[in-house]
């Protein structure tokens, strides 16, 4: 599955750290696509059992992280588990089946 990273048109370049829990029934390779992300920033990628980040060339993967992850099956009790371990969740996304993911990154 490739995710697709860009940030909202209201910000030229997104300049603040971000998490993401990557959740699969089974086990996928997520191929990060990036634009206008600044270098540098902390980005943390939770990943479930088995699956990986392939991240494209350039300096991004210096700054971000991977962990595969045990999360919980069902999706309301994945929600309530990010929202106590992080305080927040600006955004849930499901998807049955995707080869590519879009999501625009912002305030």
């Amino acid at each position: 599955v490739t995710l697709h990273l860009n940030p909202i048109s209201s910000v030229h370049i997104h300049q603040k750290p971000l998490v993401f829990l990557l959740n699969s029934p089974l086990p996928l390779v997520w191929k990060l696509k990036t634009e206008r992300l600044a270098p540098g920033i902390r980005r943390v990628f939770f990943v479930s059992l088995g699956s990986v980040v392939q991240f494209e060339k350039g300096n991004f993967s210096l700054s971000a992280e991977t962990e595969e992850k045990f999360f919980p099956e069902k999706n309301e009790h994945l929600l309530q588990w990010a929202q106590k371990e992080y305080g927040a969740v600006t955004s849930f996304t499901e998807f049955k089946i995707s080869r590519n993911i879009y999501i625009k990154v912002g305030e």
